[in-house]
């Protein structure tokens, strides 16, 4: 989804220079085959998208496979683009870095500050070590590394399994079926209490572009909207947009995740980036893009 974002923005954008591999032509996790890929193209920008990410179930369910494959791919693009002499990386890492109950909204400097939710520790220790690592090149090689903490993204070539996926790929998706079955109810995981910000992969592809123009610091940086919405507000808006009428139900056996995850975006803004999408465009967009490629 991200990769993709970034690609489309590039092109808009008049770059035509780009490289660029999908998981079938080259595995981030193979050392070698990344190594090899570097010493023969040679990039002068490298932007580290790739990453297995999943929603609070496939977080839970597989902590090793999220730990291990993320520290696998981190680590091997940002050494061979260290090794090859890129002139500047982006690495994106992600807001569940931040400690479950950090201040809000979250400024960067809330990092490793408290404990971390437990049911995406895993991987937010991956991206703590990814965003570490980058700093670490930056003071003891001068490379210019930067990392940028995305909040909650959706957008086309979101991932709408209900076992892998986000909470509004999910909802889109659960609302869609419910409203072809005609059901009189959809069961949403939680209390719906929970609040989060939700920030269209477009709008990212923006912010990531003005960074690599004009953030040039080891610290890390946050990518929001500075706006969050509850779970229940959020699956209102997408029975809406979506068009199921049904009553809305509540798993509180199912957990919540953290309570509240709203990014401090003061730094961003202060560069002169702020979001073009609202939050109701982004999910009829999403909606459209799901009818139009789901099976």
């Amino acid at each position: 989804m991200v990769g993709s974002a970034i690609v489309r923005r590039l092109e808009s954008e008049g770059f035509n220079n780009l490289l660029t591999r999908d998981h079938s032509q080259l595995d981030l996790a193979n050392e070698s085959a990344v190594a090899k890929f570097f010493a023969e193209e040679r990039p002068t920008i490298v932007i580290v998208a790739a990453a297995k990410v999943g929603g609070i179930k496939a977080n839970d369910d597989f902590p090793v496979e999220f730990l291990l494959e993320n520290l696998q791919i981190q680590n091997n693009v940002i050494r061979s683009a260290y090794e090859n002499d890129v002139r500047k990386l982006l690495f994106l890492g992600s807001s569940c870095i931040y400690p479950k109950f950090a201040p809000q909204p979250i400024p960067e400097t809330a990092l490793l500050s408290g404990p971390l939710e437990p049911t995406n520790e895993a991987y937010a220790i991956a991206k703590i070590a990814g965003m570490k690592l980058c700093q670490a090149y930056w003071h003891e090689f001068g490379r210019h590394f930067i990392s940028a903490m995305p909040t909650n993204l959706y957008g086309p070539n979101d991932n709408f399994d209900l076992e892998t996926s986000h909470v509004l790929a999910a909802l889109i998706r659960k609302a869609h079926e419910a409203k072809v079955r005609k059901d009189q109810k959809l069961t949403v995981w939680g209390t719906g209490k929970p609040r989060r910000e939700f920030l269209h992969v477009d709008d990212l592809s923006s912010a990531c572009l003005l960074l690599l123009e004009k953030y040039d610091s080891p610290e890390i940086i946050n990518v929001g909207c500075g706006e969050d919405i509850s779970i229940r507000k959020l699956s209102e808006l997408i029975c809406d947009v979506v068009g199921f009428d049904g009553e809305l139900a509540w798993d509180t056996s199912k957990p919540d995740g953290t309570p509240r995850k709203l990014l401090d975006v003061t730094k961003l803004r202060a560069l002169g980036w702020k979001p073009a999408i609202p939050l109701r465009d982004g999910i009829a967009r999403t909606y459209e893009w799901f009818r139009a490629n789901s099976v």
